[in-house]
């Protein structure tokens, strides 16, 4: 039985809209913790951990979200290791890898931008690495990292769409469950890119009075 597509249709997209808000959120919480180890290891002295990093980022980068989604949720549950991989699980999962690996080229080419004065100021004040690393040389990386994590933040909330392939209900499977019962994809798809739109462009306009409030005024 159809339906007209009404206001009422609305409420579903917006739940889906909150869905792929709380997912990129997750995202890329967990996706920025891999990205600052694979930062750290990037730019420190060790070989192993440098080509260890260079490998993650390179491999992931190199491989397209939706096969990273595929991997995740068809392939790893059949290495019976006792995960319940359901489809947030997985969604969050594969997007958290994937949000690593652009982290971590975000953090390291943070961490690069830091003058070297900095680094040898720190060593001659005698610091530890993690001394050097939380008290001179983050602060000051942090200008650099901020701006574009929040950049790659808006492209990962469309990139997420791709999790609708696997039936997670998020803003575009809403979308088009809602489209399957009113048979009016226009109406349902012109609702579900203004909604994308809107959550895109309150977050650029975050970011940049961020950075002028900010992140300017500790340069």
């Amino acid at each position: 039985m159809t339906q007209d597509f009404s206001w009422i249709h609305i409420i579903p997209i917006l739940k889906g809209a909150w869905l792929t808000i709380q997912l990129c959120f997750f995202s890329l919480l967990f996706g920025g913790i891999i990205g600052v180890i694979l930062g750290l290891a990037a730019t420190s002295k060790n070989k192993l951990a440098n080509v260890l990093s260079g490998l993650y980022i390179r491999l992931v980068r190199g491989v397209p979200l939706l096969v990273i989604i595929f991997l995740v949720y068809f392939a790893l549950p059949m290495l019976n290791i006792g995960i319940n991989f359901s489809k947030g699980f997985s969604a969050v999962l594969a997007l958290s890898v994937y949000a690593g690996a652009y982290m971590g080229e975000i953090v390291r080419g943070g961490i690069q931008s830091v003058p070297k004065g900095q680094f040898e100021a720190a060593e001659a004040l005698g610091m530890s690495y993690f001394q050097k690393f939380r008290h001179v040389i983050v602060p000051q990386a942090l200008k650099y990292i901020i701006p574009p994590g929040i950049g790659f933040f808006i492209a990962l909330i469309k990139d997420s769409s791709l999790v609708s392939i696997i039936g997670y209900i998020d803003l575009t499977k809403a979308g088009k469950v809602v489209s399957n019962l009113t048979f009016n994809p226009i109406a349902s798809f012109l609702v579900v890119a203004a909604v994308y739109f809107v959550i895109c462009f309150g977050l650029s306009k975050a970011a940049y009075y961020f950075e002028r409030r900010f992140l300017q005024t500790n340069v």
